[in-house]
């Protein structure tokens, strides 16, 4: 396979308040000196938020600073985001703002609601603070039951574009209602206000009943995305219906064709690696010239994130 992994880059070892258990969709940040992976963590009270670690270029295994907070906190009673804020993605904005777009978690009584919200920092990363009470997309006629995790590429024009996984029913199996949500499309022309395509990004199939974080970059004209897909029975205790990695691409970044045999790396076959009862939720970067991925094994987080680089 073309993906050769390098093992396991970070797993928490409990000892932060903030970050218990859990290092969930990874995200590379690029800084000069420096690599900084954004992640969700969980505390006390098994709700997430998003912090980071740095790590050296050359070896991302060799951790040069944990971060010993939280960099966004969670919503106040009632908001979109009171028990749990997930980051999606880092924008840098021409001003020196960045931008995140992240997934604002409300439990319910069985079950929970995702929705999508965006912060800023003013202060490089450090700090993140909401832009609006509210979220910039919630559920919807487009979005029956939540929506959440979007990849978000402001093209030269100006123009936004945005992917992200949309909830579209859910269904008791083992007394427990398990969602089925797809992945879609949406336009902007601010980043903020987004005009949601009718297309499917990635629709259900077979076995497709859920994706999970779509991660879109754009290479020689071509849109291309990893994503995470499973089936919605028994995906937490057989490997063979849990989360696996795909991949696929686009030329208008509308229409998609699935290529998953093109994915290059799959779940471990040792019962004692990390990813060995699934592997998905990854984010793609370069770095002088070599191909990188960032990856969650186990538990959806829970056994932490490891990296691959590409070899041809």
């Amino acid at each position: 396979m073309p993906w050769i992994k390098k093992g396991v880059v970070y797993k928490p070892d409990g000892t932060l308040t903030h970050s218990r258990s859990h290092a969930q969709v990874p995200f590379a940040y690029k800084h000069d000196d420096f690599l900084r992976i954004y992640f969700s963590s969980r505390d006390n009270n098994v709700q997430s938020r998003p912090t980071f670690i740095d790590v050296d270029y050359d070896d991302p295994t060799k951790i040069l600073y944990i971060h010993d907070r939280p960099v966004l906190e969670l919503g106040g009673p009632g908001e979109y985001d009171e028990t749990g804020a997930m980051p999606a993605w880092f924008v840098n904005q021409p001003n020196g703002d960045i931008w995140l777009y992240y997934t604002g978690w409300n439990r319910t009584w069985n079950s929970y609601r995702l929705s999508m919200g965006l912060s800023v920092s003013k202060d490089g990363g450090l700090t993140f603070k909401k832009m609006f009470t509210g979220p910039i997309m919630d559920r919807s006629i487009q979005n029956p039951i939540w929506a959440g995790q979007p990849s978000v590429i402001r093209e030269d024009d100006g123009s936004w574009k945005m992917w992200y996984i949309s909830g579209h029913k859910c269904e008791y199996i083992h007394d427990y209602p398990e969602p089925f949500y797809r992945c879609q499309s949406a336009f902007s022309k601010d980043g903020i206000h987004w005009e949601i395509n009718d297309i499917p990004t990635l629709d259900f199939d077979d076995f497709l009943h859920a994706v999970g974080r779509p991660s879109v970059f754009k290479q020689d004209g071509i849109y291309k995305m990893y994503y995470s897909y499973r089936h919605t029975r028994d995906y937490r205790t057989d490997r063979n219906q849990a989360y696996r990695l795909g991949y696929a691409e686009s030329a208008d970044g509308i229409n998609w064709e699935r290529k998953d045999h093109l994915v290059g790396i799959q779940m471990s076959d040792n019962p004692d690696d990390f990813d060995y009862l699934m592997i998905g939720y990854a984010h793609y970067y370069e770095h002088k010239n070599r191909k990188y991925l960032l990856y969650n094994g186990n538990g959806f987080g829970a056994s932490g994130f490891g990296y691959a680089v590409w070899e041809d």
